[in-house]
């Protein structure tokens, strides 16, 4: 019996740790200062991280391996990057959706989709399970409801998704390809729509997870083997891990920076998460106690990551 009592006791106290865990090793990785670092996805071929510094209008290339940093002007605002089956660059600017070669920058103009609307840029994205990308805008201007989240098809069409979208953001699949999850920043909550893999439609919408304001707003995220969503949280100084089926927080990873941007599974396992983070929208004396905002972070949170999708342009 009291064998018993004991593996219950520990049993509780495995579950209540997991649930609140407020804090991991969280180490500096690249001390860039960025305005505004974002966009953080891993090429499990190359062994690279892609990440962006938006205003700074650079794409970089992290080689953990070499610890090298390669910086990539792109001329324009930069929302986010993909990689492509054929081994290029899919990129959304603030002026559309181009494909770049990373060897040289050299790009080419796919759609803009938003080409009568100079107040708007492109944002975060990702590719779907099937290789279609999706990408979304937000106002310049900080207008609500003018920007949306669109579909970009390999036969290079492009499918408006969702409309009267604010500040379009973080958005993964799920591990079966049957839901999608997306934020718009100002809502303060994730999204989950029924995702059909085949067409790439998207339908039912409803809330999977309530952010709290006063933890900050959801920013990019990711999706863990398990399934669980990891949010960056804006203002909130850390990274939220969320089960999207019950809503519920189950861990909360805190970052030396105040506004944290995105985040994504990497390394050989993909049990390493990189951080991007921030200076933009932060005090001087924020920055004395964060002085490596801008930053990209990593941690090991001691779940892994699933690998990243490709562009079909093959």
């Amino acid at each position: 019996m009291k064998n018993i009592i004991s593996i219950f006791i520990l049993a509780a106290f495995i579950a209540v740790a997991c649930s609140t865990q407020k804090t991991n090793d969280v180490e500096l990785v690249i001390d860039s200062r960025s305005d505004l670092g974002e966009g953080a996805l891993w090429d499990y071929r190359t062994g690279e991280l892609m990440w962006i510094n938006i205003t700074g209008k650079i794409l970089n290339f992290y080689n953990p391996k070499t610890g090298n940093n390669k910086e990539m002007f792109t001329g324009q605002m930069i929302g986010t990057v993909v990689p492509t089956e054929a081994g290029k660059v899919l990129v959304a600017l603030q002026n559309g959706i181009y494909m770049l070669e990373p060897e040289t920058g050299t790009k080419s103009l796919i759609v803009d989709p938003e080409e009568d609307i100079a107040s708007n840029r492109f944002n975060d994205g990702k590719c779907d399970p099937s290789g279609r990308f999706w990408a979304g805008t937000l106002s310049l201007n900080g207008g609500s409801g003018a920007a949306a989240l669109y579909r970009l098809d390999s036969d290079s069409s492009v499918h408006t998704m969702v409309k009267n979208v604010s500040i379009s953001n973080g958005i993964v699949w799920s591990n079966d390809y049957k839901k999608m999850y997306y934020i718009d920043t100002p809502t303060q909550k994730v999204m989950v729509y029924d995702y059909d893999n085949a067409s790439g439609n998207i339908s039912h919408p409803e809330v999977a997870v309530d952010v709290p304001s006063e933890i900050g707003s959801p920013d990019g995220m990711t999706i863990d083997a398990d399934g669980n969503l990891w949010v960056a949280l804006w203002g909130g100084s850390a990274v939220g891990c969320w089960n999207p089926e019950t809503g519920k927080l189950l861990r909360k990873i805190e970052v030396p920076a105040k506004n944290v941007t995105s985040c994504a599974f990497g390394g050989d396992d993909l049990e390493t998460l990189y951080i991007t983070t921030a200076r933009q929208s932060t005090t001087k004396e924020e920055l004395e106690k964060f002085p490596h905002a801008g930053g990209v972070f990593k941690t090991n949170p001691g779940v892994k990551g699933v690998k990243a999708y490709y562009f079909d342009d093959i």
